[in-house]
């Protein structure tokens, strides 16, 4: 009895340690979005005036005017544009990477395992790495300052990290494409009314991460875009003065708002889309 009791003391021990680890790990992580919302209250506007951390005075002044000062800094413009980006690139990425997970996971040809190697090799090194090369293909191609180049990058580069997707796919029996061939589908029949249903978690996976990419990203759009009427989000609040912080903050937490409630709603099919992906 006293080894059963010393037992439990033990475990609940450190169940209580772990805890409280999370806890503190979880609250060193949470509190600069805490601070940067208070930030985005602020009264005076500038980061200079803040008494130690926080805001001296809070108002409502730094997100109306992120969207009615639109002289100098057009945030509604750069949001519209974050947007249009964000959904081009979801589409075609999404598109993309699916179909390379598939080709990858039930087709057999003789340099299919040099290209998953290759991929795999060639994903080991950081994506900045090509910039040079982007840019001068984009001046090339007269891409430079342009939405569409921005899309055909961020689609071009996703089909890369195509292994997730592909472990989902090869946890579908290969037995159910065996037997709609027996009723005489073909393959574009197998993939679009058999595979695809049963791949709603992957798929909405993949549309998630291919969106939050381009949502986000900074380095690229300033890479392209010159003119300041066609800024992203990010690069456009990297132009901000320094005493406009209060607006910078304000406009970092509307955009991170979107993707924020997106992540919460389609939580169920993450988890699912991930952990079925990791299986083999």
């Amino acid at each position: 009895m006293k080894t059963n009791a010393k037992a439990r003391f033990l475990k609940g021990m450190d169940a209580s340690l772990t805890y409280l680890i999370l806890i503190a790990v979880a609250l060193i992580f949470a509190f600069p979005c805490f601070w940067l919302i208070l930030a985005s209250f602020s009264a005076s506007g500038s980061i200079y005036s803040f008494s130690g951390f926080f805001p001296k005075s809070y108002s409502f002044a730094s997100f109306q005017t992120l969207f009615t000062d639109t002289g100098m800094y057009d945030y509604p413009r750069w949001f519209g544009n974050t947007l249009f980006i964000a959904v081009g690139a979801c589409m075609l990425g999404t598109l993309l990477v699916t179909l390379t997970a598939y080709v990858m996971s039930r087709f057999r040809f003789p340099t299919r395992k040099a290209m998953m190697k290759g991929t795999l090799v060639l994903g080991m090194f950081p994506s900045f790495m090509s910039m040079t090369a982007v840019y001068l293909l984009a001046t090339q191609f007269n891409l430079i300052n342009s939405h569409w180049a921005l899309i055909l990058i961020y689609s071009a580069g996703a089909p890369m990290g195509y292994m997730v997707q592909k472990g989902f796919f090869d946890t579908i029996p290969q037995a159910i494409d065996d037997a709609a061939r027996l009723d005489g589908a073909n393959n574009l029949t197998i993939f679009t009314r058999i595979t695809l249903p049963l791949s709603l978690p992957m798929i909405v996976y993949t549309a998630l991460t291919s969106f939050a990419w381009p949502w986000s990203d900074f380095i690229l759009p300033k890479l392209i875009l010159k003119e300041k009427s066609l800024y992203t989000v990010a690069v456009g609040l990297m132009s901000l003065g320094e005493t406009e912080f209060a607006r910078f903050a304000a406009g970092s937490v509307f955009i991170a708002v979107p993707i924020v409630v997106l992540y919460f709603c389609l939580t169920r099919f993450l988890i699912s889309g991930v952990s079925a992906g990791s299986v083999k």
